[in-house]
């Protein structure tokens, strides 16, 4: 009951603002009249969901396998990639710039490439979302490598610890906050990482399930899916908060006593 009450309390606040929307949408699409292939009514996209229940589970499955290898691709190469230039200040000067370069280039021209170099399987939608999860990842985790305390870096060197252990004892510890703050930016856009990936190709997919519903005009379809997209996105932002707390729970804790 208690857990209950703090989440109604929390979330209670949106769940009534989101009802409030839902409920002037259908009111106003059907006082107007608007054609279902526009803006289909809320009744509509769930009567829409219910014909599509039996094709939609291996669409699903397929868009977050994806997104979850991709996120983990990036979660490793990310915290790799962040030691090694918080470990070498030569190293963090010339690839820093190239990161930030690299958010420049649209992800619309990057997912063609990487699935012309490595087919239409699995892989270059893996890739893609790595792409994308790669970069909020990588730079928080820089953030918070070299944010460490100052102090404890120089005790571990007094007692003969070298870089390794300065990584490993101070360094680490420290970026926990920063890289669960950079894995939680990129699980929110992990599914729409691997839905433009199957945009460009795939034989499975809600990428390719928006595809299909698009040319056909079901535009309610498009809607079932792009609040499937969202609802993973919120449990994938979820699971990292999860994880954190687990990993973090000093942290939880005294923020909560705060």
């Amino acid at each position: 009951m208690r857990l209950s009450g703090q989440v109604l309390r929390s979330h209670g606040p949106a769940i009534g603002l989101l009802a409030a929307l839902v409920l002037a949408w259908e009111l106003v699409v059907r006082a107007l009249e608007v054609p279902v292939y526009l803006v289909p009514a809320p009744t509509r996209i769930a009567r829409a969901a219910y014909e599509v229940r039996a094709v939609l589970p291996a669409h699903v499955r397929t868009t977050l396998t994806e997104a979850l290898a991709g996120l983990a691709v990036a979660a490793v190469s990310g915290v790799a990639l962040a030691a090694l230039m918080a470990s070498v200040p030569f190293l963090r000067r010339g690839l820093y710039p190239l990161l930030v370069l690299s958010q420049n280039v649209p992800l619309v021209v990057i997912a063609p490439l990487i699935v012309i170099w490595f087919g239409f399987g699995i892989l270059p939608k893996v890739l893609v979302v790595a792409v994308v999860g790669f970069f909020p990842i990588a730079v928080n985790t820089v953030e918070g490598l070299l944010a460490a305390d100052g102090g404890m870096i120089d005790l571990v060197r007094s007692m003969g610890g070298g870089r390794w252990q300065v990584l490993r004892l101070v360094r680490l510890p420290a970026a926990l906050p920063a890289f669960f703050s950079g894995l939680k930016i990129s699980a929110t856009y992990a599914v729409l990482g691997a839905v433009i990936g199957e945009w460009v190709g795939a034989s499975s997919g809600l990428g390719l399930f928006i595809t299909r519903a698009q040319a056909s005009f079901r535009t309610d379809r498009v809607f079932v899916a792009v609040l499937i997209i969202a609802g993973i996105s919120i449990a994938l932002f979820a699971l990292a908060e999860l994880l954190a707390r687990v990993v973090m729970p000093w942290r939880y804790t005294r923020a909560s006593t705060e």
